[in-house]
């Protein structure tokens, strides 16, 4: 992985708007209109510099996978002049409990949320903050033991424990799909995941508001745009050529 330079600066700048194409027609070869999909670009890979050039190429939402690696890149954000235009980061990994006060002033939303244990304490937190934060539940469709999330069984026991939680807002589900699963299989995944949420909003109604899906990375987001989702979380074809 190279350092950041100018040469960096113009292949993310070349990256970032050539995903934006990649995603834009497979909005509409799914009949969708582009704006219903907000691509969140996933900084795992890199060092805060090269985030940052990333932010800087025009990328406003940023997701990390590890609650230090997000402070490590917020302090960074924060100490650059001019600030680059990065409106909301995401966790979007795992999230352990004893880094909950340090990691939840810093992000817009949760995709993780996997347990009831987990749910209290955000509220918990999130409360003591007087904030309101968009969670996701974090569901797994497939047979693939090595992925998190929940099992969709799980889904509704959880959902009903923690809907009246205050300092959190459930808006979603969020889940991967099967590693190296052809085309039409990780398709089906993702629809089910939608019918999920789907079965889900009609259980709850006007209560919850279950807007969002985020599936799909850079191997499978036109089957998961395909299939409904919202959010694509993008890494690798972002970093393509460092």
């Amino acid at each position: 992985m190279q350092t950041a330079s100018e040469q960096t600066a113009s292949l993310l700048r070349d990256n970032w708007h050539r995903v934006i194409e990649q995603v834009a027609e497979a909005c509409s070869a799914a009949g969708r209109e582009p704006r219903s999909v907000r691509i969140v670009g996933v900084s795992k890979y890199v060092g805060p510099e090269l985030a940052w050039q990333l932010a800087q190429a025009g990328c406003s939402l940023l997701g990390e996978n590890r609650p230090q690696s997000l402070w490590e890149k917020c302090e960074y954000f924060d100490a650059q002049v001019p600030l680059p235009d990065v409106s909301e980061w995401h966790l979007i990994g795992h999230l352990q409990r004893n880094k909950l006060k340090r990691t939840l002033p810093l992000i817009s939303m949760l995709h993780s949320l996997d347990s009831p244990r987990l749910a209290e304490a955000v509220s918990r937190e999130t409360a003591a903050l007087n904030r309101v934060l968009p969670v996701l539940l974090e569901v797994n469709v497939t047979s693939d033991t090595s992925k998190t999330g929940m099992a969709s069984s799980q889904l509704e026991e959880l959902l009903s424990k923690v809907e009246d939680l205050p300092g959190i807002e459930v808006c979603g589900l969020m889940a991967m799909s099967s590693l190296e699963a052809d085309p039409l299989t990780v398709r089906r995944e993702f629809e089910q995941v939608r019918e999920l949420r789907d079965r889900l909003q009609s259980t709850y109604g006007n209560r919850l508001q279950l807007k969002e899906l985020s599936m799909g990375m850079s191997g499978d987001f036109p089957q998961a745009i395909a299939a409904g989702a919202t959010l694509v979380r993008i890494g690798s074809s972002l970093w393509q050529g460092l």
